[in-house]
């Protein structure tokens, strides 16, 4: 990885870290403040590595919001992922957030689709119209190419926005302790 790259993945982390910092789920997965930023930004730092590598990461030119995008075919590699997760997490919420996931990629199209991984806009700075604008842009994309996208909303606060953008929910996963999830595809276009 050469440096630009590395730098752009960590301008990513540190905006995906503050974004999420009161998401209901990424905050189940880690509720303590020092466990919280050490685990997701390492977590985050996996799914910016796959999106960037795609080509496919999408930032504001000011940098206050990111989106990480996976075209179609490409899955990110879940091995890293898992080993983070193993290795921070209690075997009881461990096994809950498996099933959480095993649950995400049931409702995942099998035909050729987008795949947002995470979009997060800077808390300061949201509801300004960063997460539309960079929706609005992947969408277009996914319009050109005549493919659904898909992605899972870990914050109800949030589904108001995807929906604005064509997307459609699929249901509600709920596994265990976890907060609901709320999986949700746009169609081809």
């Amino acid at each position: 990885m050469d440096i630009t790259s590395k730098v752009e993945i960590d301008r990513a982390v540190a905006t995906l870290t503050l974004s999420f910092n009161t998401d209901p789920f990424a905050r189940w997965l880690y509720d303590r403040a020092d466990q919280y930023l050490l685990h997701a930004s390492r977590i985050f730092g996996l799914f910016a590595e796959d999106s960037f590598g795609a080509k496919t990461a999408q930032r504001t030119e000011d940098g206050f919001g990111i989106a990480l995008w996976l075209p179609a075919g490409i899955h990110g590699d879940d091995e890293p992922l898992g080993a983070v997760l193993a290795e921070s997490m209690t075997e009881e919420k461990l096994a809950e957030a498996g099933a959480v996931f095993e649950q995400t990629e049931k409702y995942r199209p099998i035909e050729p689709h987008w795949y947002l991984q995470l979009i997060g806009v800077e808390a300061r700075q949201q509801n300004r119209g960063y997460g539309a604008a960079l929706l609005r842009h992947a969408l277009h994309r996914c319009d050109r190419d005549h493919l659904p996208a898909y992605l899972w909303s870990s914050n109800p606060l949030n589904t108001s926005l995807y929906r604005r953008h064509g997307f459609e929910t699929m249901g509600t996963i709920q596994e265990g302790s976890a907060p609901p999830i709320i999986p949700m595809l746009r169609p081809a276009r």
